[in-house]
């Protein structure tokens, strides 16, 4: 057996190590970008001179950002948002993948709801059915018409599926020879048991609510009723005359330093940063889950 320590395996793991990082540098350059654009201002930005470093540094279009009202109530928005919908979603995968599951002789209509599932996947109603579907429903202008719609994600069902019909089929039998049912046996053994791809498919639905902002611009009658992607999409630099008149001589100068090419940037910024924090935290779970639950043997 050739040993890990030849010169051969020394150079061949260099460059692997090489290539990793020259191609994680490569992803992080927009990013870098973006941030340095954020911190740049207006003439900077205008001129072309902003690349991975900010030119004429200033804190101009994160005030800008922080100091209207209307985003913090955006910004609750999206946290009730994710809540409900991350909750939701969570309860519903892991009960719709464990049922599925189950072998045919234990669920006698798996196939069939294995059908419907996969079918949504293939086809959609359309926007204008989605839309009326909502509003029959009284739906429209409540955070429920945010979350209900996409309350029953199907590739995280299918992944949590494969997932569960990974684990020994003897933990089940034996918990049925005690007397367990299925809703224990669900809580109690496999819920434990596949805590990284139930942090997998939490992370997805929880970055899929977060980043969302199309529904809130088509389903929102409110501006008030925004969550925040769709909020600061909204939000541009108006500079005139009537702007202008209303303002101080400091919020004049900042306002100055200000185009809508820095300003989007901080606002990119802004709504990266919770998601940025979360993500950390459960990284190793979403490894080993992507991993696991992918494949079924």
């Amino acid at each position: 057996m050739v040993g890990r320590n030849t010169l051969g395996n020394r150079l061949t793991d260099g460059a692997i190590l090489v290539a990793l990082v020259a191609a994680a540098f490569i992803c992080f350059i927009p990013i870098l970008y973006t941030l340095s654009m954020s911190f740049s201002d207006k003439a900077a930005a205008e001129a072309g001179r902003v690349f991975l470093w900010p030119v004429n540094f200033t804190w101009a279009s994160y005030q800008k950002v922080l100091e209207d009202e209307h985003f913090y109530r955006a910004f609750l928005i999206s946290v009730q948002r994710v809540v409900l919908g991350g909750s939701i979603s969570f309860v519903l995968t892991i009960a719709a993948a464990f049922a599925l599951s189950r072998e045919k002789r234990e669920f006698g209509f798996r196939n069939a709801y294995m059908w419907i599932f996969v079918f949504t996947m293939l086809f959609h109603g359309g926007l204008i059915p989605w839309y009326l579907t909502i509003k029959n429903l009284g739906m429209l202008d409540t955070v429920w018409a945010l979350v209900l719609p996409t309350a029953v994600p199907v590739y995280n069902i299918i992944l949590l599926m494969n997932f569960f019909r990974s684990l020994p089929k003897e933990l089940m039998e034996a918990a049925g020879l005690d007397g367990a049912g299925p809703w224990y046996i669900m809580a109690r053994i496999f819920v434990p048991l596949s805590l990284p791809a139930i942090a997998t498919v939490t992370l997805f639905s929880i970055v899929g609510h977060w980043n969302s902002f199309f529904d809130g611009l088509v389903l929102m009658n409110s501006q008030n009723n925004y969550p925040l992607q769709t909020y600061i999409q909204t939000l541009v630099v108006k500079i005139n005359a009537e702007t202008m008149a209303t303002m101080s001589t400091d919020q004049l100068v900042d306002l100055m330093k200000i185009s809508n090419r820095t300003f989007n940037a901080a606002k990119i910024i802004v709504s990266m940063i919770p998601i940025v924090i979360l993500y950390p935290f459960i990284q190793r779970f979403f490894i080993h889950g992507i991993t696991l639950g992918s494949v079924k043997e």
